[in-house]
């Protein structure tokens, strides 16, 4: 297994493929709300590789100079369970800290809250609904 964040073409064809089978395929949520202007070239994206298959993924998205929102969590149902959601998160953060940022934002449905809080991110604000789910901010300083 090898992750690699960037924003290369390949990249990003392989974290739209690890979402179009979980998200659009498994979860039934529409091609238009999975797909935003977010998935555009030079969006960054962390995607771990089972040899040459992408298993998992996340995105990149900076907000501002030192705040960033991780996005589009996912992995492919055969290899859920295995920490690999933790990889590309841990991932994520490094390449947070490489570039300069201090803060990260994931907006979470509430069934993956907890797997969010083990790796330190706390929740604040309401609950709302995003993409028809229930979901919750959790932020994370960086040190």
């Amino acid at each position: 297994m090898s992750v690699i964040v960037n924003q290369l073409p390949y990249q990003r064809a392989a974290s739209l493929y690890i979402r179009f089978c979980v998200f659009v395929l498994e979860r039934q949520i529409s091609m238009e709300e999975e797909f935003d202007d977010n998935d555009e070239q030079g969006t960054v994206y962390a995607v771990l590789y089972d040899g040459k298959q992408p298993v998992a993924t996340g995105r990149f998205l900076p907000e501002t100079q030192t705040k960033a929102r991780l996005t589009r969590i996912a992995t492919l149902k055969e290899y859920r369970g295995k920490g690999h959601g933790t990889t590309i998160i841990t991932a994520l953060e490094q390449y947070a800290k490489e570039q300069g940022y201090h803060h990260l934002v994931i907006h979470a449905e509430l069934t993956a809250k907890p797997f969010y809080q083990k790796l330190g991110y706390q929740a604040f604000g309401d609950c709302y609904i995003e993409d028809g789910e229930p979901c919750q901010s959790l932020e994370k300083q960086l040190t």
